[in-house]
């Protein structure tokens, strides 16, 4: 069953990775508050219909928060991020979330810092950085310090969403968080629109995509993955997001894969296994004196 658990959970950020390509392909030119938006509120209603459940008064405050941090927030700093910094460089600083999530789950869950969690915590964002990392890649202080706050919104969302566990499925659980995150959106996505946009076929095929899969889907398993398995061990899964994104990037448009790309990869997936293992590192037995 856990082995079940973490294959489904790491089907979310695997599907994760394909949102760049959907994003250039179906969805170019479009506001990312938009997308964002859209992405977040259409499913969540249509979750809502489905589970025709709205949570109790006492849990809008833990909702608000965790909406905040694992969709609003985090999508809007991704967002800035991904405008003014490469994305190689979003994606590193992306991908000290599982450092991070070390961290707090400490703090609010009482997790002990287990070393094998640290080493393949920072092993991720080495291989992230050699994967999509680029010798031209250009800094920009207000889009790193966006980058980090967006790493530090989802691990904080992570968390939390461990802690704060309504007694109801992970289907109406998902769907209060992407209702309540797309209401929150609305307030920086409607002054960013002129007028209503004009969708193609295709804007809507990949806005579908987008919230339904890359949005419903995803979430129902990630959150479903967080009340079962270790936040430390569930962070970890992020690093197939962009692994993901590279091998369509190779796979679909025809992109060439450099020998540190491969590297990145395997260590990326060497900090994956690492992160899931029970290795333990264990002091010497002190001699006894003789």
């Amino acid at each position: 069953m856990a082995r079940l658990d973490l294959f489904l959970t790491a089907l979310a950020p695997a599907i994760w990775g394909s949102s760049y390509i959907v994003t250039t392909s179906l969805l170019p030119g479009q506001s990312p508050l938009l997308v964002a938006l859209l992405r977040a509120l259409p499913a969540g209603l249509i979750l809502l219909l489905i589970v025709r459940q709205l949570p109790p008064l006492a849990w809008i405050p833990k909702l608000l928060v965790l909406a905040a941090l694992n969709f609003s927030l985090f999508w809007t700093l991704l967002f800035v991020s991904a405008y003014r910094l490469p994305g190689g460089v979003a994606a590193t600083l992306g991908a000290a979330q599982p450092l991070l999530v070390v961290f707090f789950s400490a703090y609010a869950l009482q997790t002990p810092i287990r070393p094998t969690a640290l080493l393949a915590a920072g092993l991720s964002i080495v291989g992230v950085a050699l994967l999509v990392l680029t010798p031209a890649a250009a800094l920009d202080f207000w889009g790193v310090l966006a980058g980090l706050g967006g790493a530090i919104s989802m691990a904080a969302g992570v968390v939390l969403t461990r802690k704060w566990q309504p007694p109801v499925p992970p289907l109406t659980f998902t769907a209060w968080q992407l209702t309540a995150g797309g209401l929150l959106l609305i307030p920086f996505a409607a002054p960013s629109l002129e007028g209503l946009p004009l969708l193609t076929g295709g804007n809507l095929v990949g806005l579908a995509y987008m919230s339904l899969i890359g949005g419903a889907l995803t979430y129902i398993l990630w959150f479903r993955g967080l009340a079962r398995i270790e936040p430390a061990k569930v962070s970890l899964l992020g690093v197939l997001s962009p692994l993901s994104a590279v091998l369509l990037g190779w796979s679909v448009l025809g992109e060439s894969l450099s020998p540190m790309q491969i590297t990145g990869a395997a260590l990326a997936l060497f900090s994956l296994w690492l992160g899931q293992s029970n290795l333990r590192f264990r002091r010497p037995k002190a001699r006894a004196a003789s």
